[in-house]
């Protein structure tokens, strides 16, 4: 009976939803995990291509060191030639307060924060621990507060970490109350190395909410083929935003084995499927996924640009 409760209840919280939020991070997350370092050119196609599929929030670069991350070295001159529309924003990733100076030199629409649940991560992706990564988020906020600037954070690692193991659920929603403490617009929570589980997206929804009422996202890499059935639960779950990269092309450079995150055109037919509309086009994504492979010179992980929309010829 308990969990015939608890299912009519995830379900229940989708049932509000009529819609779905994609973020299209492959811009960002998807290309700075590849070998192939793309020209500022091949870099604003691919977002104009993915604005024509129906992109309209888009996380477009990081403002990080170009030693750390070459494949982002060229961020500020991407974001001086993408296109301007009034209902497109970009986001650019930060990860302190010199990063989000260059963001909003850059014009960004958004500034996405990140503080990862473990110090050993920490350390590896941007040099501090945990403590000292949360004293910053203050300060970045404040700062593209004052530029008017909507300001998010990604609690990255939050399911699990390559160096020490599992991360609590306790301990992620403790994070989720101190990060909210600095007044994002939005918390994501971040399946950085692909090793979550429906069931602890489920716990970490529920987690969240005891401590905050800002708007969770979702972060899933697909690294162990979990990353549609996480969308699924947390969709059931009431959350109706989530990230993807076209192609499922990316992964954390600074995570061993990181693979790519959930495919953008994956996720529309799946979302679509469920009757939840997203804007997106999933053929011209699709497309789009076949041609940013043919830039990196090799095929991407999606499968519905081989495989087809069903029934043929149309997408649900």
């Amino acid at each position: 009976m308990a969990r015939s409760r608890i299912v009519y209840e995830r379900w229940s919280a989708m049932d509000a939803l009529s819609s779905a939020e994609i973020i299209e991070v492959g811009p960002r997350d998807g290309l700075q995990n590849e070998d192939t370092v793309l020209p500022v050119e091949t870099k604003v196609d691919f977002i104009e291509r993915l604005i024509a599929a129906g992109a309209r929030r888009i996380e477009a670069v990081s403002f990080v060191h170009p030693h750390r991350v070459p494949q982002m070295a060229d961020a500020d001159e991407v974001m001086a030639s993408v296109p301007r529309l009034d209902d497109v924003t970009y986001a650019g990733l930060v990860l302190n307060r010199r990063g989000v100076e260059r963001a909003l030199d850059a014009k960004v629409d958004e500034v996405n924060a990140v503080v990862v649940a473990t110090d050993t991560f920490s350390q590896r992706n941007q040099g501090t621990t945990t403590e000292e990564g949360l004293a910053v988020l203050s300060d970045i906020a404040d700062l593209a507060r004052d530029a008017g600037v909507r300001a998010t954070v990604t609690i990255a690692a939050a399911f699990g970490c390559p160096f020490e193991g599992t991360v609590s659920t306790g301990h992620v929603r403790e994070l989720v109350r101190r990060v909210a403490d600095a007044g994002p617009a939005e918390i994501a929570l971040a399946d950085t190395i692909g090793v979550g589980l429906p069931t602890k997206v489920t716990e970490l929804v529920q987690k969240s909410r005891e401590v905050t009422d800002i708007p969770l996202r979702f972060h899933f890499h697909n690294t162990r083929n979990t990353g549609y059935a996480n969308a699924t639960a947390a969709v059931m779950a009431g959350v109706s935003t989530l990230d993807s990269s076209c192609g499922g092309i990316g992964g954390c450079p600074f995570a061993p084995n990181a693979t790519g995150n959930v495919a953008t055109e994956d996720l529309e037919y799946l979302l679509a499927g469920m009757g939840l509309r997203t804007g997106l086009d999933a053929d011209a994504v699709a497309m789009t996924g076949t041609w940013i492979g043919t830039q990196l010179g090799k095929p991407v992980p999606a499968l519905l640009g081989r495989a087809g929309p069903f029934p043929a010829g149309n997408t649900p």
